[in-house]
């Protein structure tokens, strides 16, 4: 089970879209200094970490008044894999593994994605958080996947970059957890996983 944001894509574009791109498209539709807008939406952003509110494109056009989805295909140009990761989902398809995605990206934003990368060919299935109503840093969330996917905890090796997640899947009962150090190609690589790290998923091969 692999997630895609910041474990197989860049974590980059994500990053650039919420952090620069729609606080400027804010703060110029509403009159606003850029750094008055980053600050107000900062805190917006901040409070909804974790929830599926946060990953959920509907939910930031409705409550910014932006058309989030055209925001993120304007700039579709800066999606790409992270190092390494597409040769590493080719080799692993090419084997006798069940390889599924596991993502809580919203599914415009998974479908703009897939437009430029082809992503989802490499997966023998998709499950977003959107399809259960829950984010997958809820039990809610592993319960409704265990309904849609007859997987074995002890045996499902589950790649995520980040820690709150990775710690729903470990109340959840997976027992093999690698957390993505290194999610985002313009940043320098986290140094403080409390759980087994890897660079990138290439490191896996």
């Amino acid at each position: 089970m692999l997630d895609m944001d910041g474990t197989v894509l860049d974590l980059a574009y994500d990053n650039y879209m919420w952090m620069q791109h729609v606080p400027e498209q804010f703060a110029a539709a509403n009159g606003l200094e850029p750094g008055v807008a980053r600050d107000a939406l900062y805190a917006r952003f901040k409070a909804m970490h974790g929830r599926l509110e946060w990953y959920c494109l509907d939910h930031w056009s409705d409550d910014l008044g932006l058309d989030i989805a055209k925001l993120h295909r304007d700039e579709n140009h800066r999606i790409g894999y992270l190092p390494g990761a597409e040769s590493f989902l080719r080799t692993v398809r090419a084997l006798d593994i069940r390889i599924i995605m596991v993502t809580n990206s919203h599914m415009d934003t998974l479908t703009i994605k897939d437009e430029v990368t082809g992503i989802s060919e490499h997966f023998d299935e998709i499950y977003t958080s959107h399809a259960f109503g829950h984010a997958k840093e809820t039990q809610e969330f592993w319960h409704a996947l265990a309904d849609a996917e007859d997987f074995d905890p002890e045996t499902t090796l589950f790649v995520d970059d980040t820690a709150r997640v990775l710690r729903s899947a470990a109340e959840y009962g997976v027992s093999m957890l690698l957390q993505v150090t290194h999610p985002d190609t313009t940043s320098d690589p986290r140094k403080d996983s409390e759980f087994a790290g890897v660079t990138g998923v290439r490191d896996l091969l």
